[in-house]
């Protein structure tokens, strides 16, 4: 025990007289593992505390309080006691020792055991003996947190204290400056407002301590540690001024003069806290003030320039007119609402009578943005704007008039959108029914295409609210869509006509389903011999489009689809043998009926299994017609008609459940491996189907392999194909020996497909192994070299989208091909098919496994290969390395380009790049690869083949963005490649090249300058370019050239 008392003692005179700050966390740590008492430590204190020096004694409450801050939680109450009692006496000592025991205080307003009535004590005696705002902002802080944690356990003792509580608080407060003290000082507000603290008769006092720092006017500094910013403190100040009633005659008149402000700031700040006041207020605290708002708000709306201030007005007006809908009326109240929308009447009204001034659309939102705060609103002000926009409708004749007319009368429609269905005798829009139809079927029939859109928007907002359109009406909305669908000269009508149908339809199917749908139908199959081919050729297309467009809703796709097939069996049997374009134009038009089915299960499989098999059916009885009778019509045979049935029959198939996709697919793969047809429509054929026996006849019947590709492709995962095994060596068998490149692209395509999918194990690596066999031969030698590279890439891609072993060995033969003088040049472009989303198969729709980010890794584990080959590689062959590089480095993400290229540092010290390449896991380090790669992209500037130099302009733009100070050291290199591709017969090219030029502005201005007249008189040549987008990329970047150098850029 002697040991223990001594050792206790000659630590705390360390701590006190030898200024060894250390051994106060020793003191805890042994009051904690019970070595010593809180007592024995005070007794050990007592020379100190007792000294006459008030450093030594502050030196001794120091020591005190950072030991209770650590070992507050093992206090007894008695312990607890006597210690606020002691803490409470030092706040009367010397100044010097008021931090110190704040900190003590701020250590036992964290105790538990604290006896009732200490809380109102202690703030007492800080109340009393304190002035918070001469001390530190530390030393405050304290203060701030020993208020807060006493109101967050001891509520009801300091409610018990009254209004001398608040009163105390605003002496606590008031001055305060530092950010830090001030978002925790306005919590504190906040709390004693929401929680229901006595306010008594400080409620002045208290809005002026807070609502003297609004606006708030802060900036950070920078690289501030604590992380205040200024949008911190404004909603802090907003939660404090708009969390009672009791501010609104102080507040109200405060915001009024801030709207005045010649501050956008403020003025911001000021609209955005009276919305969130009217919140909570009532009529009785804003009746006083809704003429002075009202005029604040008028007069920003009809005079601003920033649409951020108008933005919030019309948000402030809406908040006021839901507040003054909310209040209740006594019989004999006036009624404030109906006051103060009379008083927005008289003064926007008669604007609306003058479409041509300038004051009418700030009308209309200002009446748009009360009407919209609620049902009551929204009656007042439309019982007198509705007639009066149709009576100006009517009485105007010029098409600009009436479209801004309608225009507003759009966002009254819109507005009834949002109280859904009314009682006739309550809306105004009811009473005027017939008139607004009028109205709007007028503006469907004016020659202005920009009135028609507008009546187009307005019919389908009519059409939306319930009940309003009689059964006549709806006839005719019908009739005058299907008019400017098919027959409007301007496409822009003919589209949103369309657009409009496809929203109605789903709520009135059975109108567009037996009127539409027939009209449509009977257009498509009309032959008018006074139309030219080529209109005729253009109605069928608009037929074909609304037909598209208006399956919106699963009855109407049953009538639909129909007539699109019946439609693509007319086409197939034309007299003129079949049009692919028209065959095309039907495929178009069913797949976006499949898209707009994909989410309706019903829907979904009624889609399916009546397209697919009718599409298989014509497309088998094509292949197996043109087998034995070589000079029927093949148009269904045709590179592009096939190309345009894979996104139909994909996008059929992505969608189904596993039990429906598991019943289809048990009947398509017996259909290409066994010839079995017998579910299919019309299943007589002139010879049997076998697309993968041998014979030049059947050559026509292998090119539906694309339609097994896209059908195979396209299941989920969890779906078990019958047969797997032999479809894949009979897909592997054709890819590897057919002669017609299409077909033998969609056999790799399929091929990969179905690899990606399979589940790892031996049967995989057996196929594999055997594709490996099978490609290794074919690219050596033999007629069938570039089928076998083919097939080499899309399995490739196969197994890179999902990481498996065998990419890296693939990988590897395309990079050693790409010396090959043949087959060299294609296998260069193949990196982009390796990087890029393949839009048929392969990718995440059609349920492929694409591991994430697998671009980055195969950008890392083969650029450095690329670069290694490039400087071996023969003169004759370096282009093929340039190109692949820069297909790779042109799809890897851009934010992932921008760092992977060099910064000043990463360039100079390869050591840190080094760390930074093993922090984020790469197998390789790139950093001695980064001047490298720069470099190659310079060269492959002057590569001759124009794929490359897109492909690298597209790659240095970001670069340039992102990167300018490492590129800055490229400047001169730059300047003279892009002003030289500037001029490039390619139009894209130059495009490109302007637009990197325009890039460089963003390069120091220093290093700019030297270049600026030459690039500026470079530039004016592309002036006059004979294409406008060239000219449009030059008049930008000469424009940015120009004010290179110059004041304030």
């Amino acid at each position: 025990m002697a040991a223990g008392a001594e050792a206790l003692a000659a630590s705390v005179r360390d701590f006190v007289t030898g200024q060894q700050d250390g051994r106060a966390a020793e003191l805890a740590a042994g009051v904690k593992d019970g070595s010593w008492t809180i007592l024995q430590l005070v007794e050990a204190l007592g020379f100190c505390l007792e000294n006459t020096d008030p450093r030594t004694r502050g030196r001794g409450i120091q020591l005190l309080s950072q030991v209770l801050l650590e070992c507050h939680s093992l206090l007894q109450e008695k312990e607890v006691l006597h210690l606020v009692l002691f803490y409470e006496n030092r706040l009367q000592d010397h100044h010097l020792l008021i931090p110190s025991v704040l900190q003590g205080l701020r250590a036992l307003s964290l105790c538990e055991v604290l006896a009732p009535g200490l809380a109102v004590s202690v703030l007492k005696a800080i109340f009393q003996e304190v002035h918070v705002q001469s001390l530190l902002q530390q030393d405050r802080y304290t203060v701030y947190s020993i208020i807060t944690n006493f109101m967050a356990t001891r509520e009801e003792e300091l409610k018990g204290l009254g209004a001398d509580f608040t009163f105390g608080f605003i002496q606590v407060m008031d001055g305060e400056k530092d950010p830090r003290n001030l978002m925790v000082a306005f919590q504190i507000v906040h709390d004693l407002i929401v929680k229901n603290y006595a306010l008594g008769p400080f409620v002045e006092e208290l809005f002026e301590v807070t609502s003297c720092y609004f606006p708030i006017d802060f900036t950070p500094p920078p690289n501030d540690p604590h992380g205040i910013q200024r949008e911190d403190l404004i909603l802090s100040l907003r939660a404090v001024l708009a969390s009672t009633p009791q501010f609104a005659e102080f507040l109200l008149p405060l915001l009024i003069e801030k709207m005045d402000s010649d501050l956008q700031s403020a003025k911001l700040d000021s609209l955005q806290t009276l919305t969130a006041c009217c919140a909570i207020y009532g009529q009785k605290e804003l009746q006083e003030f809704l003429p002075s708002l009202w005029s604040s708000l008028r007069r920003e709306v009809f005079q601003t320039a920033s649409e951020k201030v108008e933005a919030e007005c019309l948000s402030a007006l809406h908040a006021l007119s839901a507040c003054l809908s909310r209040s209740v009326l006594s019989s004999d109240a006036e009624d404030r609402l109906d006051s103060f929308l009379s008083s927005i009447l008289q003064d926007c009204r008669h604007h609306l009578c003058e479409p041509d001034m300038k004051l009418v659309w700030p009308s209309a939102k200002l009446l748009q943005a009360a009407a919209s705060a609620s049902l009551r609103s929204y009656h007042r002000l439309t019982h007198s704007i509705l007639p009066l926009l149709l009576e100006q409708y009517n009485k105007h004749s010029q098409s600009s008039q009436r479209r801004t007319i309608l225009e507003m009368l759009l966002g009254f429609l819109e507005l009834q959108q949002k109280w859904g269905h009314v009682e006739e005798d309550e809306s105004a829009l009811l009473s005027l029914q017939e008139t607004v139809c009028s109205v709007v079927f007028s503006a469907l029939t004016d020659p202005s295409v920009q009135l028609q859109l507008v009546g187009i928007r307005a019919l389908t907002v009519l059409g939306s609210l319930q009940g309003f359109l009689s059964p006549s009406d709806l006839e005719l909305v019908v009739d005058h869509l299907v008019r400017l669908a098919l027959h409007e000269e301007d496409s822009q009508s003919s589209e949103a006509a369309m657009e409009a149908a496809g929203s109605l339809a789903p709520v009135y199917p059975k109108v567009f389903s037996g009127r539409m749908v027939p009209r449509l139908g009977e257009e498509l199959q009309s032959e008018r011999e006074e139309e030219s081919s080529r209109n005729l050729h253009s109605l069928q297309q608009r037929c074909l489009q609304a037909l598209a467009a208006v399956s919106t809703h699963t009855s109407i796709v049953r009538e639909t689809v129909p007539v699109l097939l019946q439609h693509l069996r007319n086409v197939q049997k034309g007299s003129e043998a079949g049009n692919a374009q028209e065959v095309v134009s039907v495929c178009q038009s069913l797949h976006r009926v499949a898209l707009q089915c994909q989410q309706d299960a019903e829907g979904c499989w009624y889609y399916h299994q009546t397209v697919v098999p009718c599409l298989l059916a014509m497309a088998v009885q094509a292949a197996t017609q043109e087998s034995s009778h070589p000079l029927v019509s093949k148009v269904l045979l045709e590179e592009e008609v096939l190309t345009a049935m894979v996104p139909v029959i994909s996008a059929a198939t992505t969608h189904l459940s596993p039990e429906l996709a598991a019943q289809s697919v048990s009947h398509v793969v017996p259909l290409f491996l066994d010839g079995e047809v017998s579910f299919l429509p019309q299943n007589s054929f002139p010879c049997s189907f076998q697309p993968f026996e041998d014979g030049e006849c059947l050559e026509p019947q292998r090119r539906l392999v694309a339609l097994l590709m896209a059908f195979v492709c396209s299941l989920p995962h969890n779906v078990v194909i019958p047969q797997q095994e032999r479809l894949l060596r009979e897909l592997l068998a054709l890819s590897c020996s057919c002669s017609c490149p299409f077909t033998a692209t969609t056999a790799s395509k399929c091929f990969a497909g179905l690899v990606n999918k399979h589940p790892a194990g031996q049967q995989l690596d057996e196929i594999l192994q055997l594709a490996v066999n099978r490609m290794e031969p074919g690219l050596t030698e033999g007629p069938h070299r570039t089928q076998a590279l083919i097939l080499l890439l899309w399995v490739t891609k196969a197994l890179v989208l999902r990481y498996h072993p065998l990419s890296s060995h693939l990988t590897d033969k395309l990079l050693g091909l790409l010396s090959d003088v043949e087959l060299g040049p294609i296998a260069a472009d193949g990196f982009s098919l390796l990087m890029a989303e393949s839009p048929d198969v392969l990718h995440k729709g059609c349920h492929a496994d694409v591991r994430i980010m697998f671009r980055q890794r195969f950008f890392t584990d083969n650029v450095p290969k690329l670069v290694e080959g490039f400087h071996g590689a023969g003169a004759d062959v370096k282009a093929n390395y340039l190109k692949s590089l820069s297909h790779v480095l042109n799809h890897l993400p851009k934010p992932v380009l921008v760092t992977e290229l060099p910064t000043v540092r990463a360039v100079l010290s390869r050591e840190t790049a080094a760390v930074q390449a093993v922090q984020r896991g790469y197998s390789h380090c790139l950093c001695p690869l980064y001047p490298q790669l720069l470099s190659l992209l310079l060269e492959a500037l002057s590569c001759s083949d124009r794929v490359v130099q897109l492909s690298t302009l597209s790659c240095l733009q970001p670069l340039l963005l992102e990167a300018p100070q490492i590129m800055s050291l490229h400047i001169d290199t730059l300047v003279t490649k892009f002003l030289s591709l500037a001029s490039s017969p390619a139009m894209a090219v130059r495009i490109a090249a302007l637009r990197c030029a325009h890039a460089l502005t963003s390069l120091p201005t220093i290093v700019l300058l030297p270049y600026k007249a030459r690039v500026i008189r470079a530039l004016a040549k592309p002036l006059d370019d004979k294409k406008r987008l060239v000219r449009k990329e030059a008049v930008a970047a000469r424009g940015e050239w120009f004010l290179v150098g110059s004041p304030g850029r």
